[in-house]
């Protein structure tokens, strides 16, 4: 993404040199943003710096429970969710746009494959590729839809007393469900552009009150630390060697959010790719990536310091709770230290309830368009995109609902692991796209006679 920034590519604009963009700068944003990280920074923000704190691998050489493993902690969230899993996002949405919008290709992964691949996208191969993503996406987003049941059931048991369990779980997800089934019949313009600016809003406040009602200078002072830590070992940490030692914590956690980030990454990429006409490549990279990188940057070390902090000084209460309850119940530990609890943890419910329902409305509006026949993908096909929205959305809903209610985190896991695998083949075949496209850029500068304009593109 950087080879892209600096090179001729990064003045191309996407859609021709006459396109109009079709979103504000800040709706972009905030769609962007709301879409790709639906509940994993809510739900791993606070619960994932409290398991290393308390159980740094070797390889970091950090004793349990001192400032080198809060060090370490941080700095692995920086690497599980800031410029890597973005860049995993923004290269495949990338090579799609300058595809779809410049050179008239499909609406489809096939798109930007033949970049990369030839004539093999074409025909059943483009349907290959389709079906491959599609389950990539089913496994990943119901990955992160359980994560986020969990954290929502947690909190409904620990607000009002509810019992936690497979019923509340399925509940949960019958009501994230229809809610985007709501949005989605709002349209982009309405629905999702709406409550991603809700959203962010939120997510904004949470993290304002957090700072600042929380433990403040332990907060920077470990994200400084944390950041140093993550710059020097960005690329020992990101590539590691076979048999460097502690493959099983690399296998459970770095390889687990990767993969979780692939398996999203296909359909994810076809949604950003197709909101971004008007803008010019480097503009692109800067609100697909960067930015939301630093939003990740700032929102772990604001979440995972104060989780570290108020665990050491309170003895540890916030250990206590991810023994008692899981992961899921650490957020409100930490919430539960703090002034206006009640207030905030009713903010966090509602906040991370529209995240997931955000996630799915846009992604699943990908899906509808895959599914449909391109002649029949125009707005006029919203009838029955709809309907394919309404499917996807109940197996994505049900398969969350039964591996949560089965394995628990570990089904979280599986999940990622099974969309991540399919997911990496379609993002270095888009790797490979744009690496040819920064070839020939002269060839994306003007849109071509059938490729779309602005005027095509969702409203």
């Amino acid at each position: 993404m950087l080879a892209v920034v600096v090179s001729p590519l990064g003045g191309v604009r996407i859609g021709g040199a006459a396109a109009l963009p079709i979103l504000s700068r800040w709706n972009w944003f905030s769609i962007t943003l709301c879409t790709t990280i639906a509940t994993g920074i809510l739900f791993w923000g606070v619960a994932e710096p409290i398991m290393h704190f308390n159980g740094p691998p070797a390889f970091s050489g950090a004793e349990a429970r001192t400032p080198e493993a809060a060090r370490f902690s941080l700095a692995t969230l920086y690497l599980h969710w800031s410029f890597t899993p973005y860049a995993m996002y923004a290269a495949p949405a990338l090579a799609f746009a300058l595809a779809y919008y410049n050179f008239g290709r499909p609406y489809s992964l096939s798109a930007p494959m033949r970049f990369a691949i030839g004539d093999a996208a074409k025909g059943k191969g483009a349907a290959f590729l389709d079906a491959i993503a599609l389950f990539a996406l089913t496994a990943g987003v119901a990955a992160s839809l359980g994560a986020g049941m969990m954290t929502l059931a947690d909190g409904l048991a620990s607000t009002f007393g509810l019992p936690d369990g497979p019923l509340a779980r399925l509940i949960v997800s019958m009501a994230i469900v229809m809610t985007f089934v709501v949005s989605s019949i709002s349209g982009l313009q309405r629905g999702i552009r709406i409550l991603s600016d809700v959203n962010i809003r939120f997510f904004f406040l949470l993290a304002a009150f957090v700072l600042f009602a929380g433990p403040t200078i332990k907060i920077l002072s470990a994200s400084a630390a944390g950041v140093g830590e993550y710059a020097a070992t960005f690329l020992p940490r990101s590539a590691p060697l076979p048999g460097a030692g502690d493959d099983q914590w690399r296998r459970d956690w770095t390889m687990f959010y990767f993969a979780n980030w692939a398996a999203w990454a296909p359909i994810t990429a076809l949604f950003l790719g197709r909101i971004s006409v008007g803008y010019t490549v480097r503009e692109f990279v800067l609100f697909t990536m960067v930015l939301p990188a630093v939003f990740g940057v700032v929102w772990m070390s604001i979440f995972g310091g104060a989780a570290i902090g108020i665990d050491e000084a309170s003895g540890g209460a916030v250990t206590a709770a991810l023994e008692a309850r899981g992961p899921e119940g650490v957020i409100y530990a930490v919430l539960g230290a703090l002034p206006l609890a009640a207030v905030m943890v009713a903010i966090f419910l509602f906040t991370t309830f529209v995240s997931f329902v955000t996630a799915m409305d846009s992604n699943t509006h990908s899906i509808a368009s895959v599914c449909l026949a391109p002649e029949r993908q125009a707005e006029e096909a919203a009838g029955e995109g709809l309907w394919i929205k309404v499917f996807w959305g109940v197996l994505i809903g049900a398969v969350a609902w039964l591996m949560t209610a089965t394995n628990g985190v570990d089904g979280v896991r599986m999940l990622s692991n099974l969309g991540g695998a399919p997911g990496l083949l379609i993002l270095i075949g888009s790797l490979v796209a744009l690496a040819r496209l920064m070839a020939q850029p002269a060839a994306a500068i003007n849109q071509h006679p059938d490729a779309r304009g602005a005027s095509d593109a969702p409203r």
